[in-house]
């Protein structure tokens, strides 16, 4: 075979794979939904975590590869499968239903529904889920949500309020979970710094306060 023929077969199959793999993930969101959002919501959460550390430690002119943390990614990879997926889903799903789009005001509705009540609920489940795996009581447990609840809040409100009104509003269903596991790969990494405990994420926020 030419040179230039095989050149022109390699690029082209090359361009294949994205496309492969995206008409592989529609078949997987049309038979498996939840399963499916599940399983990309704990992968892109524990990647969000590896990226944080990686981050932290460039920051600190260290090694991105050495002693890097695995229980944190992997409590992130947890809380992604069991919850962020799953409960996203329905949410979506609800929020599709209760408020369809020829409602009038149904983008403004949409997205105070999420800001004043799942978001608040969701970040509290995300406090007490990650306690448990840590293994923390529950006095270090409140003591913990008084301490950090408001001012993540607080930012969720500044960071995701734009996300979400794109996100309920113009993003296709099936598409909704991903995209903010997207964006939650940065969000993540700023609640994990909230403490030593959970790692890096009061120093990745400063550090990334512009893009914030």
């Amino acid at each position: 075979m030419a040179p230039g023929a095989s050149k022109l077969r390699a690029e082209v199959g090359l361009g294949a794979l994205p496309r492969r793999a995206l008409a592989q993930y529609l078949r997987l969101l049309q038979f498996y939904p939840v399963l499916t959002k599940a399983a990309s919501s704990g992968i892109l959460s524990a990647l969000g975590n590896f990226l944080a550390q990686m981050i932290e430690k460039k920051r600190k002119k260290e090694n991105c590869f050495q002693k890097l943390d695995v229980s944190e990614p992997l409590r992130y990879a947890i809380y992604g499968f069991f919850f962020t997926g799953p409960l996203s889903h329905f949410f979506y799903l609800f929020m599709e239903h209760w408020i369809p789009s020829e409602v009038p005001w149904a983008g403004v509705k949409r997205l105070l529904l999420d800001r004043l009540v799942f978001a608040p609920a969701f970040l509290l489940l995300f406090f007490t889920v990650m306690n448990f795996l840590e293994g923390r009581d529950a006095a270090a447990f409140a003591a913990g949500v008084r301490r950090r609840f408001w001012p993540a809040l607080r930012t969720n409100w500044q960071v995701w309020t734009p996300v979400q009104f794109v996100n309920v509003n113009y993003v296709p269903l099936q598409f909704r979970v991903l995209f903010a596991n997207v964006v939650a790969l940065f969000w993540y990494a700023y609640l994990a710094s909230l403490d030593s405990s959970m790692s890096l994420w009061i120093r990745l926020f400063s550090f990334k306060k512009s893009f914030y």
